[in-house]
């Protein structure tokens, strides 16, 4: 058993922004194995496959990204999965904007999302995939950036790319695990 799970907002107002990337990328992933997300539970929606013989949970959170620890640890605690069979799915400033990274485990950083999974679990040995938005430009408030909608078609298109990467890195977490994703996915951007 695998769950990944997408970070982000509920809402029509959060959708397509910049800190909704999780729930973008899971909403491709999730067409890509032609699963829906519909299933209320763990405090937000679901829904569940096979790959490979494996069941596979694609979970976005519900709670807001701030709360998204409690979906995590229910999810865990149901399932009864350790962090490292949970693939975390994350908007980051910190990476250039486009760019797709994958990481075995972490601290927070300044995603509060990541922040409450942390406090929630006690553990920060989840897999991610980290989808770059940037750094806010200097005339930016930090919520403002990560809360604002592309602008141009451009950014959009860099943006749906990154994603789409992001859950072909998702999906090869699930079939091989997180050495051989980070291998593959990880090495494409380095060059």
């Amino acid at each position: 058993m695998l769950a990944i799970i997408g970070l982000g907002n509920p809402g029509e107002k959060y959708e397509h922004t910049r800190h909704n990337a999780g729930f973008d990328v899971l909403s491709i992933l999730a067409a890509k194995l032609d699963t829906p997300i519909k299933k209320l539970k763990f405090q937000g929606v679901m829904g569940e496959t096979f790959l490979n013989g494996q069941k596979l949970a694609l979970i976005k959170p519900q709670t807001f990204m701030n709360l998204s620890g409690f979906t995590v640890s229910d999810a865990m605690a149901f399932y009864k999965l350790e962090p490292k069979d949970m693939l975390l799915i994350v908007d980051d400033i910190d990476l250039p904007f486009g760019q797709v990274r994958i990481r075995p485990k972490g601290g927070p950083g300044t995603h509060n999302g990541l922040r409450h999974i942390v406090q929630c679990t006690g553990t920060g040995d989840f897999p991610r995939v980290r989808v770059g938005m940037g750094a806010p430009p200097p005339e930016w408030d930090l919520a403002d950036w990560v809360l604002s909608k592309f602008q141009t078609e451009e950014e959009r298109k860099t943006a749906y790319d990154a994603y789409v990467l992001a859950a072909d890195a998702a999906l090869c977490w699930a079939e091989h695990g997180v050495n051989e994703a980070m291998n593959r996915f990880n090495k494409r951007h380095a060059e």
